[in-house]
């Protein structure tokens, strides 16, 4: 949301009245390039900090909520004065690019603009594993830390057989060209989300054979392929797997092969702005699909598809989320609260309260930082000492014992998050008889 403010002034007022108001106020006194919203005096210095997010298009029901999150964090950070002679200057971006979708190439140059502004101390986000992917070696050789609640792809940190990120998907050289870590996230990654859900559906459900689809991009060929291993452990019938680009208009010619393979479950890995959303009301379209169930990961998760696809026709629908359920958590329920007012509850997303997680970490790795000797940058072009800050913030961050709204948070030697939570959801009618997300259940993997 933005708001214009003007003030127009009389040229009858004369030059020495209008010298006189703007020193009354300060003017000049407290510089920045952000548009914080929170309080404190004008002799505060300046510190920034920033979000990478997909915030408007197709992709706004994901990123904007968890924007919303973000800022939530940093207004409370200083109403509470929670840096003593520091005031908080909150810096979001929007990596949606020209296709109305998430964009690499967007956050990449959101990220280089953050960079080149000495007073941004550190960056939550991105959201998408694949704008990640551009964005972390830039922010690795600044160096900057970059906190994700939402990346999910385990190649972003991981190099391991177990992972499915050794040999030709070994991404860590060219993600970290420094050798160091200045990246984290407290999403738990897709070689446990994606076995998750076929764990859930497969025994839980009973469901026993599947067919595949993801978006060709990385986040949804990761979660599928991860869902694919497990399911054929567990010992599933896996009837196919096609990868299409999320450019597709119509699934139908795909969707009439899979009815006549009679799978008990389609499972996407994607976004609902990369194909989710089209699938399933295609899938209704299709002799012996129209009430076939229908599940993937966290991609799926969001109130956009919620309200497309409704309640009450087609097949039921389940989907994944990487990270602890703020509804079902106790040390949540303020934040819920101060969110619905600010933001309105209908906007809470699957991610507002982790990103919120994230920016709180993110402060007070820049107040350990301060505490212990750092020196924050005095201008926008004080790049001399944004490199030595900077620094010091991913070390505190790396060593950070961080009690949030989703519970603890810790980072193991590869920036990923100790706790590691999959909540699993069923699309359903909430309390207002509206369609949503409901909880099913958690589990701590």
């Amino acid at each position: 949301m933005k708001q214009r403010w003007m003030r127009v002034f009389s040229l009858a007022m004369g030059i020495p009245l209008l010298l006189a108001l703007l020193a009354a106020c300060g003017a000049g006194t407290n510089t920045g390039s952000g548009n914080g919203n929170g309080s404190g005096s004008s002799s505060q210095k300046i510190i920034e900090v920033a979000t990478d997010f997909p915030t408007s298009g197709k992709d706004e029901s994901s990123g904007l909520p968890a924007q919303n999150g973000a800022q939530l964090a940093v207004d409370q950070a200083n109403a509470n004065n929670e840096i003593p002679g520091y005031k908080l200057v909150f810096v979001p971006k929007d990596d949606v690019g020209p296709s109305g979708i998430h964009d690499p190439a967007q956050g990449a140059t959101n990220v280089k603009a953050l960079i080149g502004d000495a007073l941004v101390a550190g960056i939550v986000g991105p959201f998408n594993s694949n704008v990640a992917q551009s964005e972390m070696p830039i922010a690795n050789q600044a160096p900057i830390v970059m906190i994700s609640p939402a990346n999910t792809n385990p190649c972003l940190t991981k190099n391991t057989p177990e992972s499915g990120c050794s040999g030709a998907n070994d991404q860590l050289s060219k993600l970290r060209p420094t050798g160091k870590v200045t990246y984290f996230r407290i999403a738990t990654t897709d070689d446990h989300q994606g076995p998750a859900g076929a764990d859930y559906l497969y025994k839980t459900l009973g469901y026993r054979s599947v067919y595949i689809i993801d978006d060709a991009e990385t986040y949804g060929i990761g979660i599928s392929n991860n869902f694919e291993k497990e399911w054929k452990a567990l010992g599933g019938v896996d009837l196919g797997h096609s990868s299409e680009p999320s450019s597709t208009t119509s699934y139908i010619s795909l969707l009439t092969q899979i009815a006549a393979k009679k799978p008990d479950v389609i499972y996407f890995g994607g976004l609902d702005s990369t194909g989710g959303i089209l699938i399933r009301k295609q899938m209704e379209q299709i002799p012996g699909l129209q009430n076939t169930p229908f599940a993937g990961g966290d991609g799926l998760v969001t109130s956009t598809f919620a309200t497309d696809i409704g309640v009450g026709h087609g097949g039921p629908v389940y989907g994944t989320v990487a990270t602890t359920d703020a509804n079902n958590t106790p040390t949540a329920k303020n934040f819920i609260q101060q969110y619905d007012a600010k933001f309105g509850a209908s906007n809470l997303g699957a991610y507002s309260a982790a990103a919120y997680d994230c920016m709180g970490i993110l402060i007070q790795a820049i107040k350990t930082a301060i505490q212990n000797g750092a020196k924050p940058p005095t201008s926008s072009s004080d790049s001399a000492d944004a490199q030595t800050f900077r620094q010091a913030v991913i070390n505190a961050v790396q060593n950070i014992s961080y009690n949030g709204v989703l519970g603890h948070q810790s980072f193991d030697a590869n920036g990923d998050t100790t706790n590691r939570v999959i909540t699993i959801y069923k699309l359903g009618l909430n309390s207002s008889n509206q369609p949503d997300w409901l909880f099913a259940t958690a589990v701590t993997v």
